[in-house]
């Protein structure tokens, strides 16, 4: 497994990272426990080092899935999470309201060493910006965070280019986290500039377009009453169909791979989003022990 170091912040992270969230929300059902536990211990033995979980995925569950199963890796991997988000009294408790106060920052900080069962935060993202919070503000609580030992690293995601440079005169950002794949390319236009002028990482997201580019959904695909996909307009059926040329051309460059064709457009994606984004890494979510098999 290839390393990369996020920017100049010198933290070393594997070139592929796990991303966590599609374990315990978001996309369909909670998956089994136990057996997501062991698809994690399968990716660290297959050189993956960098996992990301977020406060919210859950809520709060995810985290502590992580925790737990990371718990004996600890010296050998990097985990990132992330904060910003809230119960929502007016929309039945639902955490989908925005809180990047400096006093729920540090509140959600501990809650996440708790959960993550560590001494202190590797990299410590802002979820999403929160128009009622200065960027400033964000900055100097994680400052503080970091200067007390509770946090090694500040990143923020889908931030733009001038809360970016605003929020890294405060604090230096290691990393910014954004989706990013052959069905997303908007970060090209003013982010990853940016970040490349001020040596700061980029973490793609979605690098497999939230599952699209794995040619396994097409226009007839169903999914789970709670995945969230069934609200994202470019999975509408519609959408899906009149996407799929995508998908076919990524295919069609897959061909030569010597694995099943699922895999090779999966390989093939996220090489694209990896040659284009030389200063961080991309970020998968695999929910298969099959999704590994291919090895690093």
């Amino acid at each position: 497994m290839q390393k990369r170091k996020l920017g100049k912040s010198n933290l070393e992270v594997s070139a592929i990272g796990f991303g966590c969230m599609g374990m315990s929300w978001s996309y369909g059902p909670p998956k089994d426990k136990q057996e997501m536990i062991t698809l994690l211990h399968a990716a660290v033995e297959r050189g993956v080092t960098f996992f990301d979980t977020a406060e919210v995925y859950g809520p709060l569950v995810n985290e502590e899935l992580v925790g737990e199963a990371l718990a004996s890796f600890r010296r050998k991997v990097v985990i990132a999470t992330k904060f910003g988000w809230e119960a929502n009294p007016n929309d039945g408790g639902k955490w989908n309201a925005l809180n990047s106060r400096p006093e729920h920052i540090k509140q959600a900080a501990e809650g996440s060493l708790k959960r993550l069962k560590v001494d202190a935060i590797d990299l410590f993202y802002q979820h999403r910006v929160d128009l009622n919070v200065p960027i400033e503000d964000v900055a100097g609580a994680v400052k503080e965070l970091i200067q007390e030992g509770k946090v090694k690293h500040f990143g923020l995601s889908e931030a733009s280019a001038q809360t970016i440079r605003r929020a890294h005169a405060v604090q230096p950002v290691a990393a910014l986290q954004s989706e990013y794949s052959l069905f997303w390319r908007e970060p090209e236009e003013t982010v990853m500039p940016t970040l490349e002028e001020l040596g700061i990482g980029f973490v793609p997201f979605s690098p497999l377009g939230k599952g699209f580019l794995t040619g396994t959904i097409d226009a007839d695909t169903k999914f789970d009453s709670t995945d969230f996909r069934n609200s994202v307009p470019r999975f509408s059926a519609e959408n899906r169909k009149a996407n799929q040329a995508l998908v076919d051309v990524v295919s069609s460059f897959a061909e030569q791979r010597s694995d099943s064709c699922t895999d090779r457009t999966r390989l093939v994606a996220c090489e694209e989003v990896v040659d284009r984004s030389d200063s961080g890494h991309h970020e998968a979510g695999p929910t298969g022990r099959e999704s590994w098999s291919g090895g690093g």
